[in-house]
């Protein structure tokens, strides 16, 4: 009785499990993101990388042989205890050192974990090399955004930092989608997904400047640690361009549902095209940092560097109150010091264990131009100015 209640238990609770997530199906209307998490999703992901291939293939060869060993293992067991039952009149056979049985049951498992060892071993030492790679790519991880940066290849010298879209943070504030809203990159989106070439080896470094953090993106067949002082290293081959989304895999703080990977893979042209644009982007910041700015000048360009997305605005609010454990630039005492290398000196190199990033990424007048709008913005009216060739000084 005590079984059929257990029973009856686990089929209530599945069944509960299943309207629930059919009811939050019908919610939201939400539907398969294409390179992204499928509705009800019980297989890996479908993969568009040879690795990942190798990966559900081995997937499945490693469960077919499981089960076939569990049936005929168990079958073998239950046909004897129920052939040979006492009740049947069968009496058990008394006998020591079978060397047949010995061998046997010795040989067979070994066969089949060499068998499994080697199919393994392929994929996993193909999942290893990393040599030889078109294009090579540093992801930075940090509390809660992506830093990348390219190191080698087309495109090297771009980098960016990638973080949630600011409109899905605040949906996901505001208790996520309305009902019937479709929104199937929800959690998903960012504002600067990495981008990279078709049919190129990618060799992705990781690390991290807080917390362990792991770079995952499922289609690709690749996850991979990001730690703190540490390099590690993985790669991928995309076959088919397209948009595919993963997330960071170890959990790295209260915010770590917000932390996406958004992958856009693009035509060899398409790719260069974007390179170029980028470019221009980088050259367009390189601003001279012995030129002197004027207050009126740099109080418009650090606006507009502190309400970019995923910039000071993400944390510090446009009210720079602050919350949770950001502390406040309103009134801070940093920003009202008459020492201005203390609020530069945190730009640079962050503060608090990370709770404050570091942002050397920006460029020395960006850096300076910020600091000089925090210093006389809402209730600080410092008069301070701080100039580009004061952060470069503090650059170690």
């Amino acid at each position: 009785m005590k079984s059929v209640f257990n029973w009856l238990a686990c089929w209530m609770l599945s069944a509960t499990v299943w309207a629930g997530s059919s009811l939050l199906t019908l919610a939201h209307a939400v539907t398969d993101l294409p390179g992204g998490p499928g509705v009800n999703q019980l297989n890996l992901t479908k993969g568009v990388t040879r690795i990942s291939a190798d990966q559900a293939w081995l997937h499945w060869f490693m469960l077919i042989v499981c089960t076939v060993v569990f049936i005929a293992v168990f079958a073998v067991m239950f046909y004897s205890i129920w052939k040979h039952r006492k009740s049947q009149g069968h009496k058990a056979a008394l006998f020591h050192e079978s060397v047949s049985v010995e061998i046997a049951w010795t040989l067979t498992p070994f066969i089949i974990v060499v068998v499994m060892g080697l199919m393994a071993t392929k994929t996993v030492v193909a999942m290893k090399d990393t040599t030889n790679a078109d294009l090579t790519i540093k992801a930075t991880g940090m509390q809660w955004k992506w830093g990348y940066d390219y190191l080698k290849g087309e495109g090297e010298g771009i980098g960016f930092v990638s973080t949630l879209d600011l409109a899905q943070r605040e949906m996901s504030n505001n208790g996520g989608p309305k009902k019937g809203e479709v929104v199937n990159d929800y959690l998903l989106k960012v504002d600067n997904p990495l981008v990279v070439p078709v049919d190129k080896k990618i060799r992705i470094i990781t690390t991290a400047n807080d917390v362990i953090h792991a770079f995952m993106v499922p289609a690709f067949g690749i996850k991979q640690d990001a730690i703190p002082g540490f390099v590690r290293d993985t790669w991928f081959r995309a076959e088919k361009t397209g948009d595919f989304y993963g997330q960071c895999a170890e959990l790295c703080g209260k915010e770590h549902a917000y932390m996406p990977i958004h992958v856009k893979v693009l035509s060899a042209s398409d790719y260069s095209a974007w390179v170029a644009v980028e470019n221009k982007k980088l050259a367009a910041k390189l601003d001279d940092p012995a030129k002197v700015w004027a207050m009126d000048e740099i109080l418009a360009r650090g606006e507009k560097v502190y309400n970019a997305p995923g910039s000071c605005v993400s944390c510090h609010q446009a009210s720079g109150k602050g919350g949770g454990p950001i502390k406040p630039l309103d009134g801070a005492a940093v920003v009202l010091d008459g020492d201005k290398s203390k609020q530069i000196l945190v730009l640079l190199n962050g503060q608090n264990n990370g709770i404050m990033p570091a942002w050397k990424s920006l460029s020395d007048t960006d850096i300076a131009a910020v600091i000089t709008y925090t210093k006389n913005h809402w209730s600080n009216q410092t008069g301070q100015l701080v100039q580009p060739a004061e952060v470069l000084a503090l650059r170690k």
